[in-house]
């Protein structure tokens, strides 16, 4: 059951795309929350610069693998834009974070995707559980969908850079 508290913790998420967006990037954002409600930490994409490692998803997990014991990333969840990738999926199962709460759909983006004509990823959009079986799962949220749509819309849509460059112009 998602709560106002998730719906706070996926806005920031959004916001978080947007801003990669903004700064040339892809639009995803993720925050990383302990146990006791406290945000540790949050990233958004940093693939623009050639590494298609540089999700903030894998970026959280390698955080949380540096700084808390397993029992505090057990308690963590990982709030995300967007459903982690296979590669995200598997450093969030390796680490032993907690629960993940995302926006988007791995199926909803690559419906998006197609849609526009983009050419499917390297890697397949699996749903988390599909990587990580025992993963405490939810999403999508229909209440953001729209907004994390829009953004990639902006990123890979008909127009792609150029509504970009008139959003930043308002």
């Amino acid at each position: 059951m998602i709560s106002e508290v998730d719906l706070r913790h996926l806005r920031r998420c959004v916001e978080l795309a947007a801003q990669s967006l903004e700064s040339g990037d892809e639009p995803f954002g993720s925050v990383l929350v302990a146990g006791d409600g406290t945000v540790l930490g949050e990233d958004h994409n940093h693939v623009a610069s050639g590494d298609h490692t540089q999700h903030p998803e894998f970026a959280l997990a390698r955080w949380a693998a540096r700084h808390l014991s397993p029992a505090e990333r057990a308690e963590a969840t990982v709030y995300t834009s967007g459903e982690h990738c296979p590669m995200c999926a598997a450093a969030h199962g390796w680490v032993g974070l907690g629960r993940i709460v995302y926006v988007a759909s791995a199926a909803h983006l690559a419906d998006w995707l197609a849609e526009w004509g983009v050419p499917a990823a390297p890697v397949a959009a699996l749903p988390v559980t599909a990587v990580v079986p025992d993963a405490v799962v939810e999403g999508p949220v229909p209440e953001l969908l729209d907004d994390v749509r829009a953004l990639h819309r902006r990123m890979h849509g008909p127009s792609g850079h150029a509504e970009r460059s008139e959003d930043a112009a308002e």
